[in-house]
């Protein structure tokens, strides 16, 4: 089994993914359409950028952050210290609650970083009351919809693996639709989310690559001749003329219920 990729530093995960995340994760919050009012667990929180989404657009009664990463964590409780929201170090696969502890249940972009994502799922059951709602949505790997995916797709052509979720596979909507019917979970849907991100030009895309975790380090590893030839080849793919750039990602999405 893959180890697990750990993202700790909450202010540079937020360059280079925060506006992604908030982009896919309006979109997802408009398709759950949450009444007001109820008791939410975001699990594999990050640095609490979706968890201050659901504050704002959903009126939670509470809400609680579970992530693996003290950096993360940290992150996360001073960006919403003025907020209705807890959050604590824990494991998607083992969540620190009692049955029935919430009436909603999300994860977002956090499916495929999971080692087991069925126990993942069948958690975040265990843990949402009969009728609540249990859901995620998770970058398209497979599809090509990961918004690093210009700079993976150049490693690969020139003969570099990079570093991938360990549960990648689980990005597929027929795999989330799967898992989601294996927990027993009804009224299952699917959807993708399509998502643009302008960046001011080119070099602001690839700073903002490089503060992450799965290309950064792959790139780090290279010779420096062939990082500078990775990101010529990767300019070139994107379609770089100096100017503002605009990249687009997708990802699918689950939603269901717990069995009553």
């Amino acid at each position: 089994m893959a180890e697990p990729i750990r993202f700790n530093d909450g202010a540079a995960y937020e360059r280079m993914m925060g506006a992604w995340s908030r982009i896919a994760g309006d979109i997802f919050l408009d398709w759950l359409a949450p009444p007001a009012g109820l008791r939410w667990i975001d699990v594999g929180c990050g640095n609490g950028a979706f968890t201050e989404a659901i504050v704002q657009r959903c009126a939670p009664a509470t809400i609680e952050g579970i992530d693996p990463s003290e950096g993360q964590i940290a992150f996360a409780r001073n960006r919403l210290a003025a907020r209705p929201a807890q959050f604590q170090l824990g494991d998607a696969m083992a969540l620190p609650f009692a049955v029935d502890a919430f009436d909603a249940a999300v994860m977002a972009r956090v499916i495929f970083f999971v080692p087991d994502p069925a126990k993942g799922v069948a958690e975040m059951a265990r843990v949402v009351a009969p009728g609540g709602v249990v859901a995620a949505y998770a970058w398209d790997m497979d599809g090509g919809g990961f918004p690093l995916h210009p700079i993976q797709a150049e490693l690969r052509a020139m003969g570099v693996v990079p570093l991938l979720p360990p549960s990648a596979d689980a990005s597929r909507i027929d795999v989330l639709q799967g898992l989601w019917r294996d927990a027993k979970l009804g009224d299952v849907e699917t959807r993708q989310i399509a998502v643009q991100r302008r960046f001011a030009d080119f070099d602001e895309f690839w700073a903002s690559a490089m503060l992450g975790v799965s290309v950064a380090s792959t790139v780090a590893a290279m010779p420096a001749d062939d990082a500078a030839r990775l990101r010529d080849r990767v300019r070139a793919r994107v379609g770089d003329a100096g100017g503002p750039l605009t990249l687009s990602a997708s990802a699918n999405a689950v939603k269901g219920r717990a069995p009553a």
